[in-house]
Order: C-alpha cells, then sequence, then structure tokens
C-alpha cells in the first residue's frame, strides 16, 4: 500500500532494487502496491481494493512486461480543511507483487490549500518528488508517463504538456516479477492508516497500453485473454465506494476513475 514517508530509516530500504532509499519530506508520499488479503475481492474482472483505483492486467503464460504508458489530465481537487491526498500514475508490478516500478503525480490538499507535485518509485523503497520549480505541475496539465523494462534497467519517463519531461534510469533484479500492469487513482496510507482520499473530481486516463516481452504495446482491452483487463473499485473496510473507473471507451485504452469518498 502507499505509505507517507516522515523519515528516512532502515525499513526504507529496497532489497531488491540496489542502492539505498531516498528521503522525502512528511508532505510528500510513497506509493505502492495494491492492498491484497482481505481487501482483495475478485469477481470475474472486477476488484475491490482499499487503496487503488482504475485498471490493471497481467500476465498468465508467464511472459512478462516490458512496457506500460498512459496519459491524463491533472485533476483539480477541492480543498476545505484537513489533509487528505490523491494520487494518478503508471506502473508495473504491485497487482500481485511486493514490489512496483511506477511514477506520476499527486493532487493533495493541506487544509485549504492544494498542492501538485510530480514523482517516481521503485516500491518498496522511498518515493522521490521532483523539483516543483523544474517540474512544475498545475491542474489541466496533460501528463503522460511510461515505464520500460530492458534486462534488468527500468527507464521511468514523465512528460508534461507544460513542455517538460523527467527520465530516470534505475537498476532492479531478476526479483522483480513484471508480472501486472496499471492505469491507477491511488489513495494513500498515513501512520499505518489510510489517509482521507482527496476529491479530484474526475480524471481521465488515455493513450493507455501496454507491452509483453517479444510483442509491442497494445490497449488495455486486448489483455482480455492475458489476464484481465481488471477493472479496480476503491472502497472502504465498511464496502463504501471511495473512487470507481468507468468502462473501457471504444478504443480499448481510456477511462475515467471518479471520485466518491474520501
Amino acid at each position: 500500500m502507499r505509505k507517507i514517508v516522515r523519515f528516512a530509516g532502515a525499513a526504507a530500504v529496497c532489497a531488491l532494487i540496489q542502492g539505498g532509499a531516498i528521503a522525502v519530506t512528511a508532505s510528500q508520499a510513497a506509493h505502492g502496491m495494491l492492498n491484497t488479503a482481505a481487501h482483495l475481492k475478485v469477481w470475474n474482472d472486477s476488484v475491490t481494493s482499499t487503496n487503488w483505483s482504475g485498471y490493471g492486467v497481467q500476465t498468465t503464460t508467464g511472459a512478462k512486461f516490458t512496457g506500460v504508458s498512459g496519459s491524463w489530465v491533472e485533476p483539480k481537487v477541492t480543498c476545505t480543511s484537513g489533509t487528505q491526498y490523491s494520487s494518478f500514475w503508471v506502473g508495473i508490478d504491485g497487482y500481485a507483487s511486493n514490489s512496483v516500478e511506477q511514477l506520476g503525480t499527486d493532487s493533495d490538499c493541506h487544509g485549504a490549500t492544494a498542492k501538485y507535485y510530480a514523482w517516481w518509485e521503485m516500491f518498496p523503497a522511498a518515493s522521490v518528488s521532483l523539483s516543483s520549480t523544474k517540474y512544475p505541475v498545475k491542474s489541466g496539465d496533460t501528463l503522460t508517463a511510461s515505464v520500460s523494462v530492458s534486462g534488468e534497467k527500468f527507464t521511468l519517463s514523465i512528460t508534461s504538456s507544460r513542455g517538460w519531461t523527467f527520465t530516470t534510469v534505475k537498476t532492479g533484479t531478476s526479483a522483480l516479477k513484471q508480472s501486472s500492469a496499471e492505469w491507477i487513482a491511488e489513495s494513500p496510507e498515513v501512520g499505518g492508516s489510510l489517509a482521507k482520499l482527496a476529491n479530484f473530481a474526475t480524471v481521465g486516463f488515455t493513450n493507455s497500453t501496454a507491452a509483453l516481452s517479444g510483442g509491442a504495446s497494445e490497449p488495455i482491452s486486448s489483455f482480455t485473454a492475458k489476464g484481465g483487463p481488471h477493472a479496480i473499485t476503491m472502497v472502504t473496510g465498511g464496502g463504501v465506494t471511495r473512487a470507481a473507473p468507468s468502462t473501457l471507451n471504444g478504443s480499448g485504452n481510456g477511462f475515467t476513475v471518479t471520485w466518491h469518498h474520501r
């Protein structure tokens, strides 16, 4: 699950990634895998989770995901009081594994003030937020993000309609399964409990594609016979819907996620 990192420590070190974790401030977020066990229920191609909403696809033949990409328009959050968080990203792994290679943006509320920023992460290592001066994010911006894999090299890249591009290359290990790909709106975990989900109204994902080893990039809908696509609805522990995805568009590569409850 996504966790707010308040200070660096040994627990933040990722055994699957070569190199140490990077500390972030209290207002920045780390991101993570789909809540599983009692929090995950699967009915055919529909899934409920306490922290994710969107779409995910899995491998069923032993092939690995070598790429994922997608675009979204940064939603404007409605902020009144308290602290709430919402994240939007694409990534590999996390659906049925203990790691996620991902990057995206946040639309958060700190009291009545909205905060927008971009980040990348090789979960469970700490999330790394991008400089808001060099890589500014505002509501209404179009972001396009991708994660690609060659051998044990993971290239994470995000481009903004404001004209900037950020790319980082990280080395993983063979323990990273590359077993799923996702396009997600997420709620964080703070102090061991899920944070309130910022009211982002609706976010739309477009140009959402993924590639398996030896194959070309394909839209979400093409993975029907390959372990998905799984529509993921975010719910509270009591079953109240927090956020829910629409059906896929006619091209099979886009959908919206609508906020329902904190």
